[in-house]
């Protein structure tokens, strides 16, 4: 991604802003599969098996797998945010 692109994500503070940014640069699927992505590390983070999330989600284990290599490293990004948002 862009730094120029990442410097107006950082800037965006105002809710609605970012949520019409989004809406303006990504589709209703890639939207869906950010939130996606987001519910799998939320899962993995609160604890739940792979196997489980993936029957909840109907998902194979591989769409699963990237998320839990995030969580387990100790500088992951996600696993801090996660970490100041659900406790832990």
């Amino acid at each position: 991604m862009s730094s120029e692109l990442i410097r107006i994500f950082a800037e965006t503070t105002d809710y609605d802003e970012m949520q019409g940014l989004f809406n303006e640069l990504l589709t209703p699927k890639e939207r869906a599969d950010m939130e996606l992505r987001w519910q799998l590390l939320k899962d993995l983070y609160q604890g739940k098996s792979q196997r489980t999330i993936a029957a909840e989600h109907h998902i194979s284990l591989c769409k699963i797998t990237r998320g839990s290599k995030i969580l387990k490293n100790e500088h992951s990004i996600s696993r801090k945010i996660l970490a100041q948002n659900h406790g832990g």
